[in-house]
């Protein structure tokens, strides 16, 4: 339970954290995207019920920030629906706790961000569009789409090597020693 409530707190220092990045020109603005990340590893780390807990959390943080972003009064995006797409990436993450649990994570976590985040920008522009009803798609958004996952593939190995010796020192995750003791007896 402890380390629950230090990836929470951590989830919310990326979320402070992103918000003084500034997008990327490089890359049209794609933004860096540190909370995701934080938060599939959580996804993957976690069993499904503190999974969907930590989801509900992000998934407020995140509506609440986009809410006090809100431009003349108007929210376009209305409150739950990042919980709601949290949980169901967090789903698919968590579809991947076996092989986590065998000593895999690093790679499922760092290939796995990139299109997930993706997926997130793209979903979240979609509602967006639809809620202003013009279905616009110029190439400077598929750059921010995609250059979001981009940057999170690049950016995952080192949140998860951090989150990862934190989890260790917690006892929440095993050693590739203490693993390979395990297999062997």
């Amino acid at each position: 339970m402890l380390f629950f409530l230090f990836l929470l707190a951590s989830v919310f220092v990326a979320l402070v954290t992103q918000e003084f990045v500034p997008p990327l020109p490089w890359l049209h603005g794609a933004r860096i995207f540190l909370m995701p990340i934080v938060f599939f590893y959580g996804a993957l780390v976690l069993p499904s019920w503190l999974m969907l807990a930590l989801a509900f959390c992000t998934g407020f943080m995140w509506d609440a920030l986009v809410a006090a972003h809100a431009v003349d009064s108007v929210i376009e995006i209305p409150l739950g629906w990042s919980i709601v797409f949290y949980a169901a990436f967090g789903a698919i993450m968590s579809g991947f706790r076996p092989l986590y649990q065998r000593g895999h994570g690093w790679e499922i976590h760092c290939l796995m961000c990139g299109p997930l985040i993706s997926l997130f920008v793209l979903a979240e522009f979609l509602m967006i569009t639809f809620r202003r009803g013009e279905f616009l798609f110029p190439q400077v958004i598929w750059w921010r789409i995609g250059g979001a996952g981009l940057i999170a593939i690049v950016i995952a190995p080192v949140v998860y090597f951090i989150m990862h010796s934190f989890a260790v020192s917690f006892g929440w995750a095993a050693t590739r020693h203490e693993r390979r003791k395990a297999v062997s007896a």
